[in-house]
């Protein structure tokens, strides 16, 4: 019975601890401004504030965060020093929650942050920053095993899909795509039939069924290979 009441207390006094936390930016005002800003957090403890990515590891090696709150870039390359540490992480500190802070809302980062499972990661947009009860949200979530994408990073991702779905190239099959891809490059039938290993007559059907499929089908048009290339290239052609 006594032994139970102990780890009764133990478990209520695991929960009621903050979450200890590891920040990593290389730009000192904005390092300091989150740990300002996470001080008024009693939920929340910052054990280390650091400003590159080799720090951020060893901070995690060194202190055993349940959360890393991380800029996406950092020395020494300054690109993507954020999704990186994250992607380490997942294979030796699986446990630790990571919300990465970045200005970005392009979908290439979060997707990157992504791709190796949603668990335990967070994007959030620098702007947020100053929302203490966000931050500190994200911070709850991914420490217990959830993830968090800013709302406006939603919404860029899902205009992406819409345009991609809208586009008259999501109608081409695969070698129509790669036939394509080779006439934005400005390449000729023949140079088209050598570097994808077809006759030059499977070139002309492709290229054919490219121009019906972007209603590029009139023949007196000359300049449909430069339309079609221009789609590709998502530049938009105006008839």
């Amino acid at each position: 019975m006594q032994r139970a009441t102990l780890d009764q207390d133990s478990e209520q006094s695991d929960q009621e601890r903050p979450l200890r936390v590891v920040v990593a930016e290389d730009a000192y005002l904005v390092r300091e401004a989150i740990e300002v800003i996470l001080a008024g957090a009693p939920e929340v403890e910052v054990v280390r504030a650091v400003g590159d990515g080799k720090s951020l590891l060893q901070a995690v090696d060194e202190e055993r965060p349940d959360v890393v709150v991380t800029d996406i870039r950092m020395p020494p390359s300054g690109s993507d020093e954020g999704i990186r540490a994250a992607h380490e992480m997942r294979d030796t500190h699986p446990e630790v929650g990571v919300v990465v802070l970045s200005q970005y809302a392009e979908p290439s980062y979060p997707l990157a942050l992504l791709e190796r499972g949603s668990a335990r990661r967070a994007y959030l947009l620098k702007e947020r920053v100053h929302d203490r009860a966000e931050l500190v949200a994200a911070i709850k979530a991914v420490a217990q095993g959830e993830s968090v994408i800013d709302a406006r990073v939603v919404e860029v991702l899902v205009e992406a899909r819409r345009r991609e779905e809208a586009s008259p190239l999501s109608e081409l099959t695969p070698r129509e795509y790669e036939v394509l891809a080779e006439i934005a490059q400005g390449k000729s039938n023949a140079a088209i039939a050598g570097s994808l290993f077809l006759t030059k007559r499977a070139v002309e059907k492709h290229i054919n069924a490219i121009f019906m499929k972007l209603n590029l089908d009139n023949p007196d048009d000359v300049s449909r290979r430069v339309k079609a290339a221009l789609i590709f290239l998502g530049a938009g052609v105006d008839d």
